[in-house]
């Protein structure tokens, strides 16, 4: 036994490990030892989160929570219409057939001369072009577009100018529907049916700000779109100026009009002009009607569908005209 240790009662000495075994029970230094250990901890302790030093305290709000990303997935491909074409040669062909677009896309940044060709068949068709970017053209088609996609319209339209004369050739008064903004395809579709039904004999729509002519379309208007002259106007208010000078009256269904749709004389070449659930008829065309006219509404909602509205003035004409 080592001599410098001080003499304790029982102490023993383990020769297995080499040292003594009543070392734990010495007082030597050992406060001193263990107070420098706990402040050399002291910082690291304080660097602790609460919920780690105190578990019975722990509670989920007290864990720092990580910032919730939200993750939009990617939106699904549409099937290919059966109306869309793709690539530069069938596209330009399809222009310089006289086919009837529905809509172009092109990618932007687009070179070369087959693609400067492709823009001057457009132009000089009176066609118009939507550029996007690559991705979006991707996704649109996911054949060897070589950045060219293109709609083909599925009706053929007729120009106003060709119809009009026709129907007062024939005998017939003038019933013509003018649709202002209508971009719902299935109200689009159910309105054009009942034009057909009611015996309207035309509709003008505006190229821009108007609903897809697409197979939705086609089988919403049970194939009333196949029969009736739809006539497609870059403006529409030169459409309205000639539907005026041909001596036909233009109507507007408004819900701010005075006079009730009943006490209107439809009698003659009439025009019928809807407007958007939203906005009703634009400002620039009420100004060119020669009469506005309400349905009355007796009930808490302050409008109609555009396609119940539109059924409504046609069969008020039609019970007129039968007398």
């Amino acid at each position: 036994m080592r001599s410098d240790y001080p003499s304790y009662p029982n102490e023993s000495y383990s020769f297995k490990r080499g040292r003594d075994t009543s070392f734990r029970h010495r007082d030597f230094d050992a406060t001193a030892r263990d107070t420098d250990r706990r402040d050399s901890y002291a910082g690291r302790r304080e660097s602790t989160p609460s919920y780690r030093r105190n578990r019975d305290s722990y509670s989920p709000s007290a864990r720092p929570s990580r910032p919730k990303r939200d993750f939009k997935p990617f939106p699904k491909r549409e099937k290919q219409p059966k109306n869309m074409i793709y690539g530069l040669r069938p596209v330009m062909e399809a222009i310089k057939a006289g086919k009837e677009f529905e809509k172009i896309i092109l990618q932007t940044g687009l070179q070369g001369g087959i693609f400067q060709e492709l823009e001057y068949l457009i132009h000089q068709a009176g066609l118009k072009a939507q550029y996007v970017p690559a991705p979006k053209i991707n996704f649109i088609c996911s054949g060897n577009h070589q950045g060219v996609v293109a709609y083909l319209a599925m009706v053929d339209y007729a120009r106003i100018e060709n119809v009009i004369p026709g129907i007062f050739e024939e005998g017939r008064t003038p019933l013509v529907l003018v649709f202002d903004r209508i971009t719902d395809v299935r109200n689009f579709g159910a309105m054009v049916r009942t034009a057909e039904c009611a015996g309207a004999d035309a509709v003008v729509v505006p190229v821009q700000n108007s609903a897809a002519l697409n197979e939705d379309a086609v089988k919403t208007s049970a194939g009333a779109l196949m029969t009736v002259p739809i006539c497609r106007e870059e403006n529409l208010k030169a459409a309205l100026h000639y539907l005026k000078a041909s001596g036909i009256k233009i109507f507007a269904a408004s819900e701010k009009a005075s006079m009730e749709y009943t006490q209107a004389d439809f009698t003659g070449p009439t025009a019928f002009i809807l407007g958007s659930e939203e906005d009703g008829v634009s400002p620039e065309f009420l100004e060119l009607c020669d009469e506005q006219v309400r349905i009355p509404l007796m009930g808490q909602i302050d409008s109609l569908n555009v396609s119940v509205a539109n059924g409504i003035m046609l069969y008020e004409a039609l019970r007129q005209r039968r007398g």
